[in-house]
């Protein structure tokens, strides 16, 4: 019998991020798909087996829980590449985009079919028979509409299978998930449980246990601003808005395009730009380094001012906040402006992670602390029930 693996998955607008077993396994893909044919070309078929899998992600997916079934896809990088490549659109349901679950399904099929599972999973055929214990988020807004719940039940009441096509190492290879347990966390309150607590749900930062904090995490569709008192989230008070970083990408990248004949692949190109370590906010244009400084200025200011001005209103409602931590990948691309800002205008107790990755895993990291400690529970709940039946066939 297979055993249940588990899995905690942040599909971000940007990109997934996903943790598997002990943390001994880790992915991180663009999130961009594209429709594709059975049979896509390659150049140099021999050598495929010789490339990395995460470059080459095609696969067929069926599932009863998407509106399209049995379609095949570009996932990740190799879908950057594609003429027809699509990221999740701005005033979009996570809950409700079959990219969403592509990119779900995907992440999990690459870490079934990897060789350090060979012996976890059953395989007949060159059929993976994969199970998961599932840890993952939707932004609160989708949660206080309930949309968590049919989320949850469609992943649960079905198998999913992701068949790769022409993908490196795993031509061929069909891997059938189900899911032994789901739970679907709002984005805010997983935020915190990271700020406070170490993979074991030990406290980390006891100085924040006690606070009242607001967290606002902005992603690429949405923005979520939790506030925390009592070691719980706010749910009255807790507010998700339809702006992430995504539509000021995609007016960046279209700018750069018509000003300077420059077409980049995708919105994560544009992040690059914004946030590489060297040459930040530069393209080559005909092989000369050329800035674009003032168009990702002008855009971002844009948005960092509707990201303050959602501060100050949740802010003003909830006056004995005591400090507000911004994460999420926006945030790392709004840092500056955000700073800029506040240093001129309100000067609030701000503050980001300085550590560009612990930003972008957090939510990832905080699903993976929460779904490992419930299933610790589970495991002593049924070792305490197993004593307890022993204890009884006794007397």
């Amino acid at each position: 019998m297979s055993k249940s693996r588990i899995a905690a998955v942040d599909v971000g607008n940007d990109s997934v991020k996903a943790l598997f077993g002990k943390a001994d396994a880790e992915y991180y893909i663009p999130n961009v798909i594209a429709r594709d044919v059975e049979d896509r070309p390659v150049i140099g078929i021999e050598e495929l087996d010789e490339k990395d899998p995460l470059d080459g992600i095609h696969i067929r997916v069926h599932s009863p829980a998407l509106a399209e079934n049995n379609v095949i896809y570009r996932v990740g990088n190799l879908a950057t590449k594609a003429d027809n490549a699509t990221e999740l659109d701005p005033g979009s349901s996570k809950s409700e985009e079959d990219q969403t679950l592509v990119m779900l399904f995907a992440s999990l099929a690459l870490d079934a079919v990897n060789d350090q599972n060979k012996d976890r999973f059953k395989k007949n055929n060159n059929v993976v028979e994969a199970n998961y214990t599932l840890g993952t988020g939707l932004p609160l807004r989708e949660v206080k509409e309930g949309k968590d719940v049919g989320y949850r039940s469609q992943l649960l009441s079905s198998v999913h299978q992701v068949e790769f096509l022409v993908t490196p190492k795993y031509q061929g290879i069909k891997v059938n998930i189900k899911f032994d347990e789901v739970k679907v966390y709002p984005e805010g309150f997983a935020a915190y449980i990271n700020l406070v607590m170490d993979k074991d749900l030990n406290i980390i930062n006891r100085d924040l246990i006690d606070k009242q904090i607001l967290i606002q995490d902005i992603g690429g569709l949405s923005t979520d601003i939790a506030v925390i008192r009592n070691r719980n989230v706010d749910d009255d008070k807790a507010q998700g808005f339809n702006i992430g970083v995504s539509e000021s990408l995609e007016q960046i990248r279209e700018e750069i395009r018509s000003k300077h004949g420059v077409e980049l692949d995708s919105r994560r190109d544009v992040v690059d730009i914004l946030t590489k370590k060297n040459d930040r906010n530069h393209i080559m244009v005909k092989g000369s380094r050329t800035s674009v400084h003032d168009i990702t200025d002008r855009i971002l200011v844009e948005l960092a001012k509707k990201q303050y001005r959602h501060l100050r209103n949740v802010w003003a409602k909830n006056s004995q906040t005591e400090i507000c931590y911004f994460v999420g990948g926006g945030a790392m691309v709004l840092k500056d402006y955000l700073k800029t800002l506040n240093n001129n205008l309100d000067g609030y107790n701000i503050d980001f992670f300085e550590d560009e990755k612990e930003s972008i895993w957090m939510m990832a990291n905080a699903y993976y602390k929460l779904i490992s400690d419930s299933v610790r529970k589970q495991q002593k709940a049924e070792e305490k029930k197993g004593k307890e039946e022993k204890k009884a066939v006794k007397n």
